[in-house]
C-alpha cells in the first residue's frame, strides 16, 4: 500500500506467531494471550463500507458466485488500513433487523485463529452487511480443485482437515455448533496459508432460504427429511469435505461410499497424489470420512473426537503452511487506496444535498479565465437578458428551486457566454430532478470547457452511479479524486 507501514498486512490484524498444528491452546483471540486480539465488534455505517468498498464496485468482488448472486462478499479497505470481507445480503434477507443484530454479535463474539472472524456488521434501513477479516489467498475449492501450477499436498490436506475440524470444535464449545452449508468455499486460506473457516456459515436468518445450496447428493439425509440442521449434519458435511481432500474432486458420498465398501481406494484417492502418502494414512482418514457419513446422525463422530483422531497423522508439523501451500509468504502490496475528499465521498453517496451545498459554496471561482472576453465587449439588451437569466437561475438553484434553475440555466447557455459552473450547477438539478441522462450530458459539457476540473469529473461519477454504470462512476471519481490531489500540491 504505497507508502504505508508493512504492519498493514493484506490479511487483516495478522497474527505472527507460528504455532505447531498440534498445539491446541492460545487459539482464540489472537494468540499469544491476547496481544494481536482482534478489536471488539463494531456496528460500522453504511457510508464507511461505501467507502471502504469503493461503492460495492463490481471490481471488489470476491465471492465466487459473482454480482449476480443474492449475497455477494466484497473486499474493502477500512480507513485504518485493515482489508477486511463485506457480505451484502439482498433486500429481502433479514426482514428482522433485531434479528439480524443479535446473530451477528453472537458470531462477532467468537475469536479464533481457526475462524476468518467477524469483527463487524451494518444494519441501516434494508441494508444488512457482514465484515470479516480477509483472507488473500483464495477457497480450498480454488486450491483443491483449480489449481494452477501444483497439486496441494498430502499434509496440507490433512492440516487443513485437522484446523477445520479444531474450527468445529471451537464454535461447538461457543454454543455456536451449527454451520451453515459446510463445503469447500467456506475453507479461505490467510496470509500465512493457514485454512480458516469463513464466519458467515454461522448465521443463518431462519427466512433467508434453504440451509444448503449444493447439490442434493451431498446434503445430510436429515436435512432431507425435516429441513432442520443440527451439529451431527455439520459433521456429515465435514465428511464430504474429507472426501474432496481425498480425491482432490468434489464427488458424491454415495459414489464414495460404494468404492470403500468394495476397497477400490486407488479409485477414490488423487491420482496426484501418488507416492505422497502412505496406505495407512490414506485408510485412517477414509475410515473417518466414512464414520462422518453414517447415514443414521447419532453414529457420526463429534468435533472433539475429529480433532483427537486426526492429531495423531499430522505430517510435516513444522513446515509453515505456505510452503505446503506453493505460495508465496505474505501478499503482494495493494495499490495506494483512493482516499476520497468531501466531494469525492458525497458522490460515493450520491447525497445530492451535501453536493448542493458544496456548489453553492464553490460559486463560480473555477470560472475564471473562461471566456472573460465579454467584458470588453458592448452590453447590448439580449447579453443584459443573458445576465439576468443567469441570476435567476442562481436565485432558483440556492432556494432549491431546481425546475426553475433548469429553465433559466437553459436560457443562458443558449447565449454566447460559456461556464462550467452553470452546466455543473444544471447538472445537479437534473439529478434531484430524476434526469440522470441529462445530469450526465451537462457533467460531460463541463467537462469539454474545462478539461481538468474535478468537478465535472464528480458530477459524471454521481451520473454515473445513477444510471447503474458502477465501473464508469468508478473511473470518473478516480479522475476527480486524481485532478484534484493535483490542484491541491499546485
Amino acid at each position: 500500500m504505497g507508502g504505508r507501514s508493512s504492519k498493514f498486512s493484506f490479511c487483516c490484524w495478522h497474527s505472527s506467531r507460528k504455532s505447531s498444528p498440534h498445539d491446541l491452546s492460545d487459539l482464540e483471540n489472537g494468540g499469544e494471550n491476547g496481544k494481536n486480539a482482534l478489536p471488539s465488534f463494531t456496528e460500522f455505517s453504511l457510508d464507511v463500507l461505501m467507502i471502504a468498498t469503493e461503492g460495492f464496485s463490481a471490481d471488489n468482488i470476491v465471492s465466487e458466485h459473482g454480482e449476480k448472486a443474492p449475497n455477494v462478499v466484497f473486499k474493502g479497505l477500512l480507513e485504518n488500513g485493515h482489508w477486511v470481507a463485506v457480505k451484502r445480503f439482498n433486500r429481502s434477507a433479514w426482514p428482522d433487523s433485531r434479528q439480524f443484530l443479535d446473530e451477528a454479535k453472537a458470531v462477532g463474539n467468537l475469536r479464533s485463529e481457526r475462524l476468518a472472524n467477524l469483527i463487524g456488521c451494518c444494519c441501516e434501513g434494508e441494508q444488512r452487511l457482514l465484515v470479516a477479516e480477509f483472507m488473500p489467498n483464495e477457497t480450498l475449492a480454488k486450491h483443491l480443485f483449480h489449481w494452477d501450477s501444483q497439486p496441494m499436498k498430502w499434509a496440507m490436506r490433512l492440516r487443513v482437515a485437522f484446523y477445520l475440524a479444531q474450527a468445529m470444535e471451537y464454535c461447538s464449545s461457543k454454543g455456536r455448533a451449527i454451520y451453515h452449508d459446510l463445503n469447500a468455499y467456506r475453507i479461505l486460506f490467510d496470509q500465512d496459508g493457514n485454512p480458516r473457516l469463513s464466519c458467515f456459515g454461522l448465521m443463518k436468518n431462519s427466512r433467508d432460504g434453504k440451509s444448503y445450496s449444493t447439490n442434493l447428493a451431498f446434503t445430510p439425509p436429515e436435512y432431507m427429511r425435516t429441513g432442520r440442521v443440527t451439529s451431527e449434519s455439520v459433521v456429515y458435511s465435514f465428511g464430504t469435505m474429507l472426501l474432496d481432500l481425498l480425491s482432490g474432486k468434489h464427488i458424491p458420498p454415495s459414489h464414495a461410499l460404494d468404492l470403500i465398501r468394495v476397497k477400490s481406494l486407488s479409485m477414490l484417492m488423487d491420482s496426484c497424489l501418488e507416492g505422497d502418502f502412505s496406505n495407512d494414512d490414506g485408510t485412517e482418514l477414509v475410515r473417518l470420512a466414512t464414520r462422518c457419513l453414517q447415514y443414521e446422525a447419532r453414529e457420526r463422530p463429534n468435533a472433539k473426537s475429529l480433532v483427537n483422531s486426526l492429531i495423531t497423522i499430522q505430517k510435516e508439523t513444522e513446515v509453515p503452511s505456505h510452503v505446503l501451500l506453493g505460495i508465496r509468504h505474505g501478499a503482494a502490496t495493494p495499490p495506494q487506496p483512493l482516499v476520497l475528499t468531501t466531494m469525492g465521498e458525497a458522490c460515493l453517496r450520491r447525497d445530492l444535498t451535501a453536493l448542493h451545498e458544496i456548489l453553492q459554496k464553490t460559486g463560480y471561482k473555477d470560472d475564471e479565465g473562461i471566456a472573460n472576453e465579454l467584458s470588453f465587449q458592448m452590453w447590448t439588451n439580449q447579453m443584459q437578458e443573458t445576465l439576468n437569466s443567469k441570476q435567476q437561475g442562481d436565485a432558483a438553484f440556492r432556494a432549491k428551486d431546481f425546475i426553475t434553475a433548469i429553465e433559466c440555466y437553459t436560457q443562458f447557455n443558449g447565449g454566447t457566454m460559456v461556464s462550467p459552473t452553470i452546466y455543473a450547477r444544471r447538472c445537479l438539478c437534473y439529478l434531484m430532478s430524476d434526469m440522470a441522462q441529462e445530469a450526465l450530458g451537462d457533467a460531460m459539457q463541463a467537462q469539454v470547457i474545462s478539461s481538468e476540473w474535478p468537478t465535472a469529473f464528480y458530477l459524471q461519477s454521481v451520473a454515473l452511479f445513477t444510471l447503474g454504470m458502477e465501473n464508469d462512476a468508478q473511473e470518473a471519481l478516480k479522475e476527480a479524486t486524481k485532478l484534484e490531489g493535483k490542484r491541491n500540491k499546485n
